[in-house]
């Protein structure tokens, strides 16, 4: 188990019922990214990864 693994459960535990938007999303991360500018990369990477993610079913 990776460690972000902890995290990732404690959300589904949390949070797991509920439905969000994307630009729910976008503006949890961008409000993250403010509080936390060492995370910018990280947090561009994986919003890369879930905006082209469907790009590998074509």
């Amino acid at each position: 188990m990776y460690f972000t693994d902890r995290g990732i459960e404690e959300l589904e535990q949390r949070r797991g019922e509920e439905e969000v938007t994307l630009a729910w999303l976008a503006d949890k991360l961008r409000s993250f990214v403010d509080a936390n500018p060492e995370f910018e990369t990280p947090v561009e990477r994986l919003a890369t990864y879930l905006a082209r993610d469907d790009e590998d079913d074509e």
